[in-house]
């Protein structure tokens, strides 16, 4: 799986059971849902129940030396709620029970492969020509000319120290985006030319921002963010009004019992309101609905605001009073694997940083953030560019 996400390879993953392996039969799980209708290959939302509305789509299973030509069968039965099934003729040839194969979407048809049972990079770098290395090498983007630009124009012009605009969190940021001629504005679409960039400080904690998204309060419990500061807000010492700056996630509930789950059913992002549960031990009882968002929609702001970054680190130095910095590396991700937001969030690696009623005024932020060392997990395979070595 490390190795699809290093080549950039979007893709989706099922876990074969027992009963499914036995059947022949597997469940269409969420993230596999997604990954079709972001790919252009179905919408089981679309589809009516029974073997009648049944789609067939052109499959290939391949191994490190062979493909074997075959199809596809995507339906909701008449039973259990029309839950989406999928079957792939064959694939009991290649997999055995509680292995993991990939399914690639590519010019309408659908690549299957065994992740157990493939040394997938030993496929690809063979002096064989076989159907794997073809598949990805097909699949495989190269940097843009407009990522050669924007690094040429940063060697060019932030190299050498610059003095920051402002001294603040968001003062790097904004001196980079000055020096590029990029204008301050509010646009949820990339900076530069479809590139985003993403400033730093090295010396910086801060939990990598991904995108802000408030919630879809049309189907929220809580219907504005001022209603969440009234129900689970707190006061700071020296203010009369109730603020919520805190961080959530799927790990456990924070102080306030705000906490993330996944509803793979409905595809939705949920924060709840919990307490400890009575049998103790680390567990904890749902008591509120607060907010939720659609996970198809984040996969959307994710793939728009991070289709190419450039995630900029910087390293300071104070002269004459005045902070000055110079770009120090850079990290050149493409085109993150969507499904795997859903994944990451689940296990508490995307968090979300609320930013509500600030004292400061400024508005209220709902900001998705994950660490840089869990970033390969979402992004594909990057380049770092070397723009000054560390002092």
């Amino acid at each position: 799986m490390k190795f699809l996400v290093k080549k950039q390879i979007p893709f989706a993953a099922i876990q074969i059971t027992q009963t499914g392996y036995n059947k022949g039969i597997l469940d269409a799980t969420a993230p596999v849902r997604t990954y079709f209708v972001e790919n252009g290959v179905h919408d089981f939302e679309k589809q009516p129940k029974g073997q009648e509305h049944k789609k067939m789509i052109v499959s290939f299973i391949l191994t490190e030396t062979g493909v074997k030509t075959t199809q596809s069968s995507l339906y909701r039965p008449e039973t259990k709620d029309g839950d989406p099934r999928i079957w792939v003729y064959g694939l009991k040839e290649f997999v055995k029970p509680d292995d993991i194969f990939a399914i690639i979407a590519h010019e309408e048809c659908l690549y299957v492969i065994n992740l157990n049972g493939t040394d997938i990079e030993k496929a690809y770098n063979s002096f064989l020509i076989n159907p794997i290395q073809d598949l990805i090498n097909s699949l495989h983007g190269r940097v843009s000319n407009v990522s050669e630009e924007l690094l040429d124009i940063i060697k060019k012009r932030l190299s050498n120290w610059q003095p920051s605009e402002i001294v603040a969190d968001t003062g790097i940021g904004r001196t980079v985006e000055t020096v590029l001629g990029i204008p301050m504005n509010a646009s949820k679409k990339a900076d530069y030319k479809g590139i985003e960039l993403k400033s730093k400080r090295i010396s910086s904690s801060t939990t990598g921002a991904l995108f802000t998204n408030a919630p879809d309060w049309s189907h929220s419990a809580c219907k504005s963010g001022k209603e969440i500061v009234s129900r689970y807000g707190y006061l700071r010492p020296g203010y009369d009004k109730k603020t919520l700056q805190v961080t959530v996630s799927a790990s456990k509930p924070n102080p306030q019992g705000l906490g993330l789950e996944v509803n793979w059913k409905d595809e939705l992002l949920e924060m709840n309101h919990f307490a400890p549960s009575a049998s103790g031990e680390g567990r904890y009882t749902k008591l509120h609905d607060v907010s939720v968002w659609s996970l198809i929609h984040l996969h959307e702001r994710l793939a728009e605001k991070h289709h190419e970054t450039f995630w900029i680190d910087v390293e300071t130095r104070i002269k004459g009073g005045v902070e000055e910095f110079r770009v120090a590396t850079i990290e050149h991700t493409k085109n993150p694997l969507l499904p795997q937001f859903d994944v990451l969030l689940e296990q508490g690696r995307i968090k979300l940083d609320l930013m509500l009623s600030r004292p400061s005024g400024h508005g209220d932020t709902y900001s998705f953030k994950m660490s840089p060392k869990d970033r390969p997990l979402l992004f594909p395979e990057s380049e770092t560019y070397i723009i000054n070595s560390l002092q």
